[in-house]
């Protein structure tokens, strides 16, 4: 059985109704592939877009999340070590004199100079300043000694049997007049003290 053959140079394209039904069919099924490629590679396009984005939204939040755990992972050490370190802090500052070991610690400085040959002029204690964890001493003095004296006086600080510690503040040393040799160390060193438990506490309570 013969088909007959169908030239479609002879079709009109304004009157597709009276097409044979085997092109009309080729047709529709011609134009049913174009939409469906159409919107198949749209729908495609935007889910490779989202796609993209997914797959940097991942990232980043992989990212986030090593450096998260990372973190995580060193806090328990870190807070280990801060423990370590505020216990090694308590234990320098009792190191420091206590509240009724300071004025014996002061007349202790003072006659540590003496015995070392200097001339205390000026030795007056002033008002205590309490701090967070400490509290500090200031005394004005005046000294006149020589180099050596000097010396003398601060190794014998440095052996008293409770750690002394001493910042100077507007200290000048200059040699006194005349050929005697003799220096002149005039200012304000601070001396520093512990501070107990209940001061501690007052003192916490206060910088809140």
């Amino acid at each position: 059985m013969s088909s007959k053959k169908v030239d479609l140079r002879n079709l009109d394209f304004n009157n597709a109704g009276a097409w044979p039904i085997q092109v009309k069919l080729g047709a529709c099924v011609l134009l049913g592939a174009v939409i469906i490629g159409i919107a198949w590679y749209l729908f495609v396009s935007d889910q490779r877009v989202m796609l993209e984005k997914e797959e940097r939204t991942e990232i980043t939040l992989r990212e986030e999340f090593q450096g998260k755990q990372g973190r995580a992972a060193n806090l328990e050490p870190l807070k280990q070590q801060l423990a370590q370190m505020e216990v090694m802090l308590q234990q320098m500052l009792r190191q420091l004199p206590s509240k009724n070991e300071m004025p014996d610690l002061i007349v202790d400085i003072s006659q540590t100079a003496l015995a070392a040959g200097i001339n205390n002029e000026l030795f007056q204690p002033g008002a205590e300043s309490q701090r967070e964890f400490y509290a500090e001493k200031p005394i004005q003095l005046r000294m006149v000694g020589t180099y050596h004296q000097f010396g003398a006086f601060v190794s014998g600080v440095a052996s008293l049997p409770r750690v002394v510690i001493m910042t100077m503040h507007d200290i000048s040393l200059q040699p006194r007049s005349g050929t005697d040799g003799t220096l002149v160390l005039s200012g304000t060193v601070k001396t520093y003290r512990y501070l107990d438990d209940e001061e501690s506490n007052t003192t916490a309570g206060g910088a809140k």
